[in-house]
C-alpha cells in the first residue's frame, strides 16, 4: 500500500500477516549489568517468534565485561559512544528489521510483536514504542506484571505532545523524524541501508539526526501506543535538558536543515543546505544569470550544483578566444572559488538535502521565487512543484522543486514502466504553477522581490530626502529673492523721489532761465533806446 505523507492509518486496516520477517534487537550497553539482565529477561518473554528474533548486545568498553545468556550474541566495541556501539551491532545484525533498545528499557511482552505487525504491512516504516519512565527501585529479577511493578510512571512527555498535536503524526507534520529515539524504536533494514548508519562524529543527538536521514530515505514514522516499555529511571535529557540541548544543537544544526531556528545566521554555509539548485551549464551569460539569481534569493540556505563536462576541459592558452569550450571555461573560472557552487559532471545531490530545485538555463527566478515555491511545498505537503515557463511545439520548459523524501519513498514503490512523478503524486502530491506569477523572467531584468523592494524603498527614500533638501534650498533662494525684491522696491521708491526732486529742480531752473532771458532782453532793449 502507498501511504500519502505520514498518514499511516490506512495500514492499520490491513489484515495481520503470518510473521516471516526477522528482527535484530541491538542493545548497546556500558556497565549496568543489573539493568541489562532485566532488559534481556523482558526480551525472552516476547510473544514474537524466537526463531525470527536475534538479540545483539554491544559491550561498549564495560569493566568488568558484560555477561549475556547463550541465546544472545555479544559484540565488543571499544570505541566509546552510543553511535559507535549501535553501528557495531548493526554491522553484525542479520534481521530484516533493526530494533534499537537501550539496556535500561524493559519491553512489555507484546511490544516486539506489535512493532513487527506494522513492519509486515509496509517495508518503509519506523515504529516507536510508548516508553514510560519509572522511579521504582530496580528489582533483582523481572516482575511478572510490569505495570503493577513500575506504575505510576511518567510518559515520554514531548513525544506524547508531538503525537497529540499532529493527530498521531498524520496531519502533515514538519518533523516526524523526531519520533526516532534509540530507547525502543524499530526500523526496516532497507531504510537504514539507504540512509546510512549513525553519525559517530556527533556527541549527542545521534538518534534525531539518523531519524532525519531515515525521513529523507522515504520513511513513514508510526507511534505505537500498544507497544509499551518501561525505562528504569529518568533519561539523561530529563535530568539535564538545557546542557544537553546546548551540546546537541551546536552540531545537529549543521546536519538537520529542518531545524530552521538553529540556523539564524543569514550569511554562513552549512554542511547540509536546505535547498540545492541544479543548473545545467550553457552559455556563460545565460547560465550566470540563473546561478547569480539563485545565490541572491531571499532563502540564503541554498547551494548550486552546476552540471557540465568540467573534467574534459583543457586550457587553450594560445588562442583562448577561439576555444569552442570558452563559455564553460569562463563558468568554471567564475565559480571555482564560490563556496556555494559545486561544479559536477552529473546532477547528483546529497540525499540529506530536503529540496532539490531544478532550473533550466534561459529562465531567471526572482528573489522571492524560491521562498514562494517552498511555501507551496510545505503548506500543501507537495512532493513536486512544477513551474511552467514555456510551452511550444517542441515541448514544455519547466522548473521543478522536488521534495527529496517524497522521491525517495516513490523510488521504493515504483513499478516497472511506471512514472516516478506519478508515484510521487500518490505518496505526496504534484502541482503545476505559472512561472510569471512566481517571478520567473526570460532574462536578468533586475531582481524583483523583498530585497529588490527594500532597495527600491531605500532608493525612493533617498530620492525623497534629496528632493526635500532641494525644495528647502529653493525656498531659501525664494526668500532671498523676496528680500532682494523688497530692497529693489525701496530703492525704486527712493529713486522715484530723487527723480521727482530733480524734475522740480529742472523746472525751477527752466523758469529761472526764462526769467533771466526776459530780464536780459528787457535790459538790451532799454540800452538800445538810450542810444
Amino acid at each position: 500500500m502507498r501511504v500519502r505523507g505520514n498518514d499511516y492509518r490506512p495500514l492499520a486496516e490491513l489484515p495481520d500477516r503470518p510473521p516471516t520477517l526477522r528482527v535484530s534487537v541491538v542493545v548497546p550497553a556500558y556497565g549496568g549489568q543489573d539493568k541489562l539482565d532485566l532488559a534481556l529477561e523482558a526480551l525472552a518473554r516476547q510473544t514474537y517468534p524466537a526463531a525470527l528474533t536475534e538479540v545483539v548486545v554491544v559491550d561498549n568498553g564495560s569493566s568488568p565485561p558484560l555477561r549475556v545468556p547463550s541465546w544472545v550474541r555479544l559484540v565488543v566495541c571499544e570505541t566509546p559512544g552510543r553511535a559507535s556501539a549501535r553501528n557495531a551491532g548493526l554491522a553484525v545484525a542479520t534481521g530484516d528489521v533493526i530494533h534499537w533498545l537501550d539496556s535500561d528499557v524493559l519491553l512489555t511482552p507484546g511490544a516486539l510483536e506489535e512493532h513487527m505487525r506494522w513492519h509486515h504491512r509496509a517495508p518503509y516504516l519506523v515504529v516507536t514504542s510508548y516508553i514510560r519512565f519509572t522511579s521504582a527501585p530496580v528489582p533483582a529479577s523481572l516482575p511478572d506484571d510490569l505495570v503493577a511493578a513500575f506504575e505510576p510512571a511518567e510518559p515520554h512527555a514531548w513525544i506524547v505532545d508531538l503525537v497529540e498535536r499532529t493527530d498521531g503524526l498524520t496531519a502533515n507534520p514538519q518533523r516526524p523524524f523526531s519520533l526516532h529515539v534509540g530507547g525502543a524504536t524499530s526500523v526496516n533494514r532497507r531504510l537504514i541501508d539507504a540512509a546510512g548508519p549513525m553519525d559517530d562524529e556527533l556527541v549527542l543527538g545521534q538518534d534525531t539526526e539518523m531519524g532525519y536521514r531515515l525521513a529523507q530515505a522515504g520513511a513513514v514514522f508510526v507511534p505505537a501506543p500498544l507497544a509499551r516499555a518501561y525505562h528504569l529511571g529518568p533519561t539523561m535529557r530529563m535530568r539535564d535538558k538545557q546542557p544537553i540541548d546546548r551540546v546537541s544543537h551546536a552540531t545537529v544544526a549543521d546536519r538537520i536543515p529542518a531545524y530552521r531556528w538553529l540556523r539564524g545566521h543569514p550569511g554562513r554555509q552549512w554542511k547540509v543546505p536546505y535547498v540545492a539548485a541544479v543548473v545545467p551549464a550553457g552559455g556563460y551569460e545565460e547560465t550566470r544569470a540563473v546561478v547569480d539569481a539563485v545565490l541572491a534569493c531571499t532563502v540564503p540556505d541554498v547551494s548550486v550544483v552546476l552540471v557540465g563536462p568540467w573534467d574534459s576541459l583543457s586550457r587553450d592558452l594560445r588562442s583562448p578566444l577561439r576555444d569552442p569550450s570558452l563559455d564553460l571555461v569562463l563558468l568554471r573560472g567564475h565559480y571555482a572559488y564560490e563556496g556555494r557552487v559545486r561544479l559536477a559532471d552529473a546532477p547528483v545531490v546529497d540525499p540529506a538535502v530536503p529540496y532539490v530545485w531544478r532550473l533550466p538555463v534561459g529562465w531567471v527566478p526572482g528573489e522571492d521565487s524560491l521562498a514562494a515555491l517552498l511555501d507551496v511545498a510545505r503548506d500543501e505537503g507537495q512532493g513536486l512543484v512544477n513551474v511552467l515557463l514555456e510551452e511550444t511545439a517542441a515541448g514544455v520548459v519547466a522548473a521543478r522543486l522536488e521534495r527529496t523524501s517524497a522521491f525517495a519513498r516513490a523510488s521504493l514503490l515504483v513499478g516497472p514502466g511506471e512514472s516516478l512523478d506519478d508515484v510521487v503524486d500518490e505518496v505526496s502530491g504534484v502541482c503545476w504553477l505559472e512561472g510569471e506569477s512566481y517571478g520567473f523572467t526570460r532574462s536578468a531584468q533586475g531582481l524583483v522581490g523583498r530585497r529588490g523592494a527594500y532597495r527600491a524603498r531605500l532608493e525612493a527614500s533617498a530620492e525623497a530626502v534629496r528632493l526635500s533638501q532641494e525644495v528647502e534650498r529653493l525656498r531659501g533662494q525664494v526668500a532671498r529673492w523676496k528680500d532682494e525684491a523688497g530692497r529693489w522696491r525701496k530703492s525704486t521708491v527712493e529713486m522715484r523721489r530723487e527723480v521727482s526732486s530733480l524734475r522740480r529742480q529742472l523746472a525751477a531752473a527752466a523758469r529761472a532761465r526764462q526769467g533771466m532771458r526776459a530780464l536780459l532782453a528787457s535790459s538790451v532793449r532799454r540800452a538800445l533806446r538810450r542810444d
